[in-house]
């Protein structure tokens, strides 16, 4: 049997409209994720200028509970990993450290959450497009063949199907197109939100940890009740 043959009537008796229905589950699914991704990146949104002014000044006063409470009622993503080194702040400054790098690698995971698929759908959605243009192709060529034949013993050509089998190879390619181009874009606005609020983790969780390390070097008094937790031992006068 020969291989190409087969394969040649399969694409023909199939044709190009699973692809199209592929592609139209495929750009559901994606603005499904874009609609997720962009209300969860609405929902961290805060005034991080005031948020670091508000910090800063607690630091300052040695409030550090003040300041893990202020933290605490902030929704944003920068706030929750400086959280994690002020309930480490009374271990010093390498602990809040550490405890602040691990909460911002789970924060990481949060923003960068279902981003691949819109990436490889970006990629691939042109390739599947072009998949279908290539069946509707040799169904066009499969209909011209079929028409020449009847052409000679009748004298007429009708050109419909292999109309029709063109127009359907072009739609496949406009469809994942049109499925590729807001996927990528998309993917491109959420990996830019994610980068700048890892970037503003940084310059946050620095704010902590220039204080600390006054603290530690004796130019700022000392950090008390940043972490206590039940079951520490308390000395009283």
């Amino acid at each position: 049997m020969n291989l190409v043959s087969w394969l040649q009537r399969l694409m023909t008796n199939f044709g190009a409209g699973w692809v199209m229905w592929l592609l139209i589950v495929l750009s559901v699914l994606s603005v499904a994720v874009m609609l997720e991704r962009a209300w969860f990146y609405w929902s961290l949104r805060d005034d991080l200028a005031k948020l670091a002014h508000d910090l800063r000044d607690r630091l300052r006063a040695n409030d550090v509970d003040g300041a893990r409470k202020r933290m605490e009622s902030s929704p944003s993503a920068e706030a929750a990993v400086v959280t994690a080194g002020l309930l480490e702040a009374d271990r010093g400054s390498k602990a809040a450290e550490q405890a602040m790098q691990g909460a911002q690698a789970l924060q990481r995971i949060k923003l960068e959450r279902r981003l691949a698929f819109l990436g490889t759908l970006g990629n691939n959605a042109p390739f599947i497009g072009l998949f279908g243009t290539v069946i509707g192709v040799v169904q066009a060529f499969e209909a011209l063949s079929r028409q020449n034949q009847t052409a000679q013993t009748t004298g007429a050509m009708a050109p419909q199907e292999v109309m029709f089998a063109i127009a359907e190879a072009l739609v496949a390619t406009a469809v994942g197109l049109a499925v590729a181009i807001p996927a990528v874009v998309m993917y491109n606005v959420f990996q830019r939100q994610a980068k700048a609020i890892l970037a503003n983790t940084d310059a946050l969780t620095r704010v902590l940890l220039s204080h600390l390390a006054a603290v530690e070097s004796g130019n700022a008094p000392a950090v008390s009740g940043a972490g206590s937790r039940k079951g520490d031992p308390e000395e009283e006068e």
